[in-house]
């Protein structure tokens, strides 16, 4: 059955609009325009962008530009609005990412939609652009929204699934403190390590990482509201700005402030740019990490064999009984994916043309992406891979036993050349380093015992 329309009407001239829509004309024209991916914006982006217009409106109205009835009107729309769940929300937000650059698409479509909706709290007919984007434009809603939406995800759900995934490392490096691994470097056989020492290096990659996004959060806390089109904040009050980020304070719970310099914020994303960089070195630790695992893992009997990850589901159609390192896999894939996600920004960031961004919507797309994928697999790290393996101690002690860089433990007494000669016989005899060492040096198989000890040996590590 065909889709019932009524007839809207913008600057441009009247345009069919589907019946039951809660946007207007605007919001068609960009439907129309910009079929390309079928990718909307994030929904925590429309979410932040309710609280902004929400904000918006009290701010006109404590400095009295907005009737306190409209204003209400509009705050009760968002509230009503933001109550929806994820799915009924986005229908009323169908925009394509790639859209003008601007996202003004994006802007419009909001005030549309929150203009609909105010008007059957109101006894005024609420405008889009008159009432609900008062004393703002696309150019100072857009980058702001983008810092608020960011902010939100940071401090609600990536950095404390990161604490979450360094606290439950440094609980397992507890468990697994007892353990003798071979360590290795270039994957070849180096001196041993407790297993609790590659853990704890994983823990402080974490925590290095979620100290160096701490640090980030002040620049993020400020925002481009306020400068309006080209950052001379004409059309809005000059107080409009600091009461903004009085009001979107509130509402978040986090501490914003109006930018240093507006032009700055509407003209560039280097502060969206230097977050992502640091949402890449994140990955590239969850990468490191998740190979650590797989290495680890491999086998059961052709590989080091060294840990037993939790076994989740079937690895193979073909084979039987075939596990993978599913989680670590996962983990790899979103540490790629948030690196290629970096690669765009980056290039997004570059399109300061004068006095606006122009990569707006694919800039937001891409960082909220980052920050979403980088807290759901670092729970999922944490829960399905660390805290669950198992130790596989016969293949440790086997391989550690076994290893002639042991002799490394006496090149202080008996010399390098000395002790690489004993090495090279170990390992073209298969035999332990130990049986070899005191054939060929004066030391006591006591003496020896005591130095090629590798629990010993890995001490005065941090």
């Amino acid at each position: 059955m065909p889709t019932k329309m009524r007839s809207e009407r913008d600057s441009m001239g009247e345009l069919l609009v589907p019946e039951n829509a809660l946007y207007g004309a605007q919001t068609q024209r960009a439907i129309n325009n910009f079929q390309i991916s079928g990718q909307t914006m994030p929904v925590a982006f429309i979410r932040a962008l309710l609280q902004v217009k929400s904000a918006a409106a009290r701010a006109n109205a404590r400095l009295g530009h907005l009737d306190a009835d409209i204003a209400q009107a509009i705050e009760q729309a968002a509230a009503e609005v933001a109550q929806l769940s994820d799915t009924e929300l986005m229908q009323h937000f169908p925009i394509d990412v790639f859209q003008t650059g601007s996202a003004t698409s994006t802007n419009m479509n909001a005030n549309e939609v929150l203009a609909t909706v105010a008007s059957q709290f109101s006894k005024t007919s609420i405008s889009p652009n008159d009432h609900v984007n008062f004393g703002q434009s696309s150019n100072d809603v857009i980058p702001s929204t983008i810092h608020i939406s960011a902010a939100l995800e940071l401090a609600q759900h990536l950095l404390p699934a990161l604490q979450h995934l360094a606290e439950t490392i440094r609980d397992k490096a507890d468990s697994v403190d007892r353990y003798i691994k071979t360590g290795r470097t270039h994957l070849m056989d180096a001196m041993p390590v407790r297993l609790s020492q590659v853990l704890i290096a994983w823990a402080v990659q974490i925590e290095q990482n979620i100290r160096t996004l701490q640090a980030q959060q002040a620049a993020l806390h400020s925002l481009a509201q306020g400068g309006t089109a080209v950052g001379t904040g004409i059309n809005t009050d000059p107080q409009f700005a600091q009461y903004f980020a009085e009001e979107i304070s509130h509402s978040t719970g986090l501490d914003f402030t109006p930018a240093e310099s507006f032009f700055a914020h509407i003209a560039s994303q280097d502060i969206i740019v230097s977050l992502s960089g640091q949402l890449k070195t994140c990955a590239v630790t969850l990468m490191k990490i998740a190979n650590d695992l797989r290495w680890m893992n491999s086998g059961p009997l052709a590989g080091l064999a060294e840990i037993e990850l939790e076994a989740l589901q079937p690895g193979s159609s073909i084979m039987p009984g075939k596990v993978n390192p599913v989680i670590p896999e996962a983990t790899a894939m979103v540490a790629a994916q948030v690196i290629g996600n970096d690669a765009a920004i980056t290039i997004g960031g570059q399109s300061g043309n004068f006095e606006l961004n122009v990569m707006l919507p694919m800039i937001a797309y891409n960082i909220l992406h980052s920050l979403k994928l980088l807290a759901n697999m670092s729970r999922q790290l944490a829960d399905k891979a660390i805290a669950s393996f198992k130790v596989n101690e016969a293949s440790l002690q086997q391989s550690v036993t076994r290893n002639p860089i042991l002799v490394t433990a006496l090149n202080p007494i008996i010399g390098y050349l000395k002790a690489a000669e004993i090495a090279k016989i170990a390992y073209k005899e298969g035999r332990a380093i130990i049986d070899v060492a005191a054939e060929h040096t004066d030391l006591s198989r006591e003496e020896l015992s005591l130095l090629l000890n590798p629990a010993k040996l890995t001490e005065g590590g941090l």
